[in-house]
């Protein structure tokens, strides 16, 4: 009698060895360790991206900086980090996410650490772009849980990796500040030095992380990660060819457009949430800096919870209802959040302002979760592709309602930007009715009976 196959991990996997539980406090290897890898990297790239707004006040008084040179700034790191989200997608797909989050990390370290020597507001505006290029390990990130995790669980592991790496905005905050003070204070170093020397910690922090990723992480369950097949159509000897059919696959595919679209409706208005919130509360309610700060603080780091109850709900929703059940959750979240959005900006006392802030906070960041629990079901053959396409985005989305809605050039209050970006929102989640999957359905629409449960439709599309 033959012994029967045994799991050789400690959690519970699929046919193609993919995680179909997730244990948070685990580090089981390889598929909860690759988890922690993932989120904690990220965490380090938006903890480097943020690390310059808590010391923006003293960093534009030593450079001289205008407020037209600012807002500049930050539309040039939104822009690094589009280019760089589009590219990460097809790397993944043909060097594995594991590489690519740590290449991202090493290439960008510099641009943080030159951050001590910038003198100009030219060098500062540029600097801030490729900074924002060290976002694209969020692709990477999605993209190595997707290579983990089985379907009934990948919103969860999507949402908490992404979730819990956000935080590191908010964290960068409270902890940049510190370290110039002690640096300043303490160690008796002039502001002038002492707010560029506070950039070395980010820049050591990230380099760190990406050691950890290269030393302690693995591609895919069993091993390396190795392209998926691609049937009939390719010579596997053409790389060139091989390459080029992944990424058109993945830009014909309509439906990573549309989720590019809903992402930018979602994560990329809480970017733009992000650099308004402190300025919204200070100007018009009259509070001081640190209630501002704190109030925009507040905002970030509710991504502890609510960009995983985002991915818990799409699981859920899945497991209930199937592919259909994973849109309508996006589509009544992402509304939900918009309409909270709207009533942000027609609130007139500060009290009501925090607790909408913080029902609209919840929302907003559970439908980017939702998002990316419907992504790895659009395509396993182009799979990197689709998410560079809806990670950018969110990007594209924070600097199309920066530069409309917020610029100061526009003729409207920021109160009523605010609740023209809820607007946009409501409107943009109808298009999430035009996602049509043949083998698993939509909205309105069930599977075509020509793809009844076919396991390949994927690979090929």
């Amino acid at each position: 009698m033959e012994p029967e196959n045994q799991n050789p991990y400690s959690i519970n996997v699929d046919s193609d060895l993919k995680a179909t539980e997730f244990r948070l406090f685990s580090i089981s290897s390889p598929h909860m360790k690759a988890f922690h890898l993932a989120w904690f990297s990220l965490f380090a790239c938006f903890f480097s991206t943020f690390s310059i707004p808590p010391l923006l006040a003293v960093i534009r008084q030593d450079i001289n900086l205008s407020d037209s040179d600012i807002g500049t700034a930050g539309i040039a790191s939104f822009l690094g980090s589009i280019f760089s989200r589009l590219a990460m997608g097809p790397i993944c797909d043909f060097i594995g996410p594991r590489t690519a989050s740590a290449v991202i990390s090493i290439l960008t370290a510099p641009a943080i650490l030159s951050m001590s020597f910038v003198s100009t507001a030219k060098s500062f505006i540029l600097i801030r772009f490729f900074i924002g290029f060290s976002l694209a390990n969020f692709i990477a990130n999605q993209f190595w849980m997707s290579c983990m995790f089985s379907g009934n669980v990948v919103g969860l592991a999507n949402g908490f990796a992404a979730g819990w790496a956000n935080v590191g905005g908010g964290f960068t905050q409270l902890i940049m500040p510190l370290i110039y003070s002690f640096i300043s204070n303490f160690l008796n170093i002039p502001s002038s030095t002492a707010w560029r020397i506070s950039f070395i910690f980010p820049a050591i922090f990230q380099i760190l992380t990406a050691v950890l990723v290269l030393t302690f992480g693995q591609d895919l369950p069993d091993g390396k990660y190795k392209r998926p097949p691609i049937r009939n159509s390719i010579d596997p000897i053409n790389n060139k060819r091989v390459v080029i059919d992944v990424i058109l696959n993945g830009f014909s595919n309509y439906r990573g457009w549309i989720l590019g679209l809903i992402y930018g409706s979602c994560f990329g208005v809480e970017l733009t949430t992000d650099n308004i919130l402190a300025g919204y509360f200070y100007n018009r309610f009259g509070v001081d800096v640190k209630a501002a700060g704190a109030i925009a603080a507040s905002f970030g780091l509710m991504n502890l919870v609510s960009r995983p109850g985002g991915g818990v709900i799409s699981d859920e929703m899945g497991r209930r209802f199937g592919m259909r059940g994973r849109l309508w959750g996006l589509w009544i979240v992402l509304a939900m959040a918009g309409a909270f959005c709207v009533l942000l900006g027609r609130v007139n006392s500060l009290w009501g302002s925090v607790i909408v802030m913080c029902l609209f906070s919840l929302f907003v960041q559970a439908a980017s979760g939702l998002t990316f629990g419907v992504v790895p079901f659009v395509s396993k053959r182009s799979l990197g592709v689709i998410s560079g396409m809806t990670g950018c985005g969110g990007t594209v989305g924070a600097v199309v309602t920066q530069l409309v809605l917020f610029s100061g050039s526009q003729k409207f209050s920021t109160q009523e930007g605010i609740s023209l970006m809820g607007i946009f929102m409501i409107a943009s989640s109808m298009s999430i009715g035009f996602i049509y999957f043949p083998h698993l359905g939509g909205m309105f629409c069930a599977p075509n009976s020509l793809y009844p449960s076919d396991p390949n439709y994927h690979l090929l599309h």
